[in-house]
């Protein structure tokens, strides 16, 4: 596979945080790309299987990012290896194989360990990408509303993490779509250190000058908060599970996934907050 690959790439999620940066760097090496999600032009649903065929025709590979929660994903890879798809990249999580990282009956890990299954099997190409927590989270993701606010609260206690840009996601997964030498891959991605909630909401306070305080909650009475608030129950407690890497530790560590697929260093959480600030992350 080469930098003008005739066949379309499909990026599925096409417009969310990792997706639409996998688009754009994808046209700037000059590969055709067909942009995929509920509210694209190309329509796919992962609960509507009608979807699939439409966007997997004529493609030679795929970003596949799956739905937290829905089982069907090994079910659209045997698809997609009946379309003819060559090469298939997996946004997956980091954390995803290790006992006690999420919660042992939380339905989104165990569609993702159930898909990263079915991708190993399928006899084409594969390359599993799992990332730590997003940097973006805090500029246009779950933390900004808050961070804007003034207040950000979190049942995850004094952790650190070390946040990873999704910059660097979207470079990783390319050179995976375009390149050779990463197939069979699996890459663990994070930033090159880690910061506190209070260090980081510091170092966006110190570029833009809005203050806010982190406040650590109790975890059960936290989902209690979110469902009190509206949010359905299943996707309260898959949040709060993917939160308990965090309370625990175990998002602090340094993964060298992004030195190993692109020969560099992992973006900063300085550099992250400089970029976003200069887009009115958090002022506009």
């Amino acid at each position: 596979m080469t930098e003008t690959t005739q066949l379309p790439i499909l990026v599925l999620g096409g417009t969310g945080k990792t997706g639409s940066r996998v688009v754009t760097a994808l046209r700037a090496r000059g590969a055709t790309v067909r942009v995929a999600s509920r509210s694209a032009e190309q329509r796919f649903d992962w609960t509507d299987d009608r979807t699939w065929g439409p966007a997997l025709a004529a493609v030679s590979a795929v970003y596949l990012v799956p739905l937290d929660g829905v089982p069907t994903g090994p079910a659209f890879v045997r698809r997609a290896v009946d379309a003819g798809v060559e090469r298939i990249v997996l946004l997956s999580a980091r954390g995803t194989d290790v006992p006690g990282y999420f919660a042992a009956d939380d339905p989104g890990n165990q569609a993702r360990l159930d898909l990263e299954a079915a991708l190993r099997a399928s006899g084409i190409e594969w390359t599993i990408l799992r990332p730590g927590w997003f940097a973006q989270n805090f500029s246009e993701g779950f933390f900004r509303d808050e961070v804007r606010a003034g207040e950000l609260t979190l049942p995850t206690g004094a952790a650190s993490v070390s946040f990873v840009d999704t910059e660097d996601i979207a470079a990783v997964a390319v050179a995976a779509l375009l390149d050779p030498g990463h197939a069979g891959e699996t890459y663990e991605l994070s930033g090159p250190r880690a910061v506190t909630f209070d260090e980081a909401l510091a170092e966006i306070a110190a570029v833009t000058g809005r203050q806010a305080r982190y406040v650590p909650v109790d975890p059960a009475g936290y989902t209690a908060e979110l469902i009190a608030r509206g949010l359905p129950e299943l996707d309260a407690s898959m949040w709060a599970s993917a939160l308990n890497g965090i309370h625990r530790g175990l998002e602090a560590k340094i993964s060298d996934g992004v030195q190993r697929a692109l020969g560099r260093p992992a973006r900063d959480f300085t550099d992250f907050v400089r970029a976003a600030a200069a887009t009115g992350a958090w002022t506009a």
